[in-house]
């Protein structure tokens, strides 16, 4: 870890939210919320971008094996969902703004799916960390169904928060390293767009 002999990280670490700052110091008044909603690029995306966010990793949760890798968890055989474990200061964004960003970005009616991203390690779910988040979480679901924003209902999962294993290196700020990449054009940028239009004034300077 050569480069803890300076007094300042190289930019790869510091760039978007995923840096390892966020592993050396946690402040006390910060809290997690862990989402699964399709590819975890996507969600990490459209949360790095919200106020109040201070961290967003992508990992697995919910499954059978220890530290497991991506290939393991697209193959569908360990129990694990795509996720991210986002940090956030509740005095800046609260646990329902997050909840609502989570709900505008992928489509919580479809099971173990999300467009062409297909199999139970995209199936969407809440991992409460709290009775509070639990309670919140189960909340905005009620609420939902009783708007109905969709044709069909939300089947959004709420667990109990398990292990989480951060993903691989390559998986930490995909979309901001991989812009010109083919998936991230056509799937994650339009969901970028959305919530810039949607929550325009929760975003960050």
């Amino acid at each position: 870890m050569k480069w803890f002999s300076g007094s300042v990280l190289p930019p790869e670490l510091l760039y978007g939210t995923f840096s390892m700052l966020a592993h050396l110091k946690t402040m006390s008044n910060q809290q997690s919320a862990v989402f699964g909603g399709g590819c975890f690029w996507c969600l990490e995306a459209v949360f790095d971008r919200m106020r109040g966010v201070k961290a967003v990793e992508s990992g697995y949760m919910g499954g059978r094996v220890e530290n497991p890798t991506y290939r393991q968890v697209c193959g569908g055989d360990t129990g694990h969902v795509e996720v991210v474990r986002v940090t956030f200061d509740p005095e800046e964004i609260s646990y329902s703004d997050l909840l609502e960003v989570f709900f505008a970005v992928h489509d919580p009616t479809t099971l173990n799916r999300q467009g062409n991203d297909v199999g139970t390690q995209y199936r969407s779910v809440i991992f409460y960390g709290s009775e509070e988040q639990r309670r919140r979480a189960e909340q905005a679901i009620a609420e939902l169904n009783a708007a109905h924003p969709w044709p069909d209902p939300v089947i959004t999962a709420v667990e109990p928060v398990g292990q989480f294993f951060v993903a691989e290196d390559y998986h930490q700020e995909y979309y901001a390293n991989n812009s010109y990449q083919p998936y991230c054009q056509f799937v994650i940028s339009p969901k970028v767009k959305k919530i810039q239009e949607k929550f325009a004034a929760r975003l960050k300077a």
